[in-house]
């Protein structure tokens, strides 16, 4: 058995005009027979992905960018560490975006998502993104009196023309050489709740607990609406949606990893071809090699 990039297709977003939240389930895992076979499957498509990555980098065409969303708990982070396991860190670089600072502020909402995305050859990671700006902003929009705009910019139309602005920029990107993936680990409020409770019985997992979180459960409907309105907005060919099944982390990760090699297949990447005087140059180099007299080796001396 191995991992198939079906199984991530069918949660694929391309087009958002008839995409409505309610047609994908969180707790979906499409064959339950994967669960005995997840973690060989997962470890097998993890080493395609590294496969995969090594000749991206030496392509050095393109780059990748992944964008990962969701509510708190829904396993943002161990879905990344899991799934991106076996690359090298060389040319993958993950970049997690908390509330923003200062100078950050003072820029547009793009600026500091932007000034960090991967480089040809190169695997970039956003956990969080520029889309907290029409995620968590549009159910807080009391945030937008601290980003120092001008009144005049704030209007009713600001939300749509995030959309636009995120939509067009995403598209310039996309004709620059960068593959862009989004990821809505779509949680549902009961796993949602689970999760927080161990998060509070065990010890170990007591750090990851915040307050906040709790609070922040009281928008939860909102919050599906947010989701919703920013995917039927942004959804396109060159930048699609995955709504990833998060009830089940296991089958999360397959789906994702799933998708990131699809992703990888699309774009065919190929080791360099060396031209004829490249070939020369390499022939020399071996004669050169194979000419240099044999290195004894050394023997240890009795006492």
């Amino acid at each position: 058995m191995t991992l198939s990039t079906e199984l991530a297709r069918r949660y694929r977003v391309s087009n958002g005009a008839r995409f409505r939240l309610k047609q994908f389930s969180p707790s979906d895992t499409s064959n339950p027979g994967l669960k005995d076979n997840a973690e060989a499957l997962l470890d097998q498509g993890v080493a395609r992905m590294a496969d995969l990555q090594d000749k991206l980098y030496a392509q050095d065409h393109w780059a990748v960018l992944l964008i990962f969303q969701a509510l708190d708990a829904a396993g943002k982070d161990g879905t990344i560490k899991h799934v991106t396991a076996g690359l090298n860190p060389q040319g993958c670089e993950v970049h997690s975006f908390k509330s923003p600072s200062t100078e950050e502020l003072d820029h547009d909402f793009l600026w500091r998502t932007s000034r960090l995305l991967p480089r040809r050859g190169h695997i970039g990671i956003f956990n969080r993104s520029y889309y907290e700006e029409v995620l968590v902003v549009k159910v807080h929009p009391n945030i937008l009196k601290g980003q120092h705009m001008p009144p005049g910019v704030i209007t009713k139309k600001i939300w749509n023309e995030r959309y636009e602005d995120i939509a067009h920029f995403e598209h310039y990107l996309s004709r620059q050489g960068i593959a862009i993936r989004k990821f809505f680990l779509h949680v549902s409020r009961e796993e949602q709740k689970q999760r927080f409770l161990k998060r509070l019985e065990e010890p170990e997992k007591n750090w990851k607990f915040q307050l906040a979180d709790v609070r922040e459960r009281e928008h939860f409907a909102e919050y599906m609406h947010a989701y919703e309105a920013a995917i039927r907005a942004t959804a396109s060919e060159w930048a699609p949606w995955y709504v990833v099944p998060a009830d089940r982390k296991w089958y999360a990760r397959l789906v994702v990893a799933s998708a990131i090699i699809d992703t990888l297949e699309s774009i065919q990447p190929n080791y360099p071809k060396v031209d004829a005087a490249k070939r020369k140059e390499l022939l020399a180099a071996r004669q050169t090699l194979l000419k240099e007299p044999a290195q004894k080796k050394a023997t240890a001396s009795r006492p």
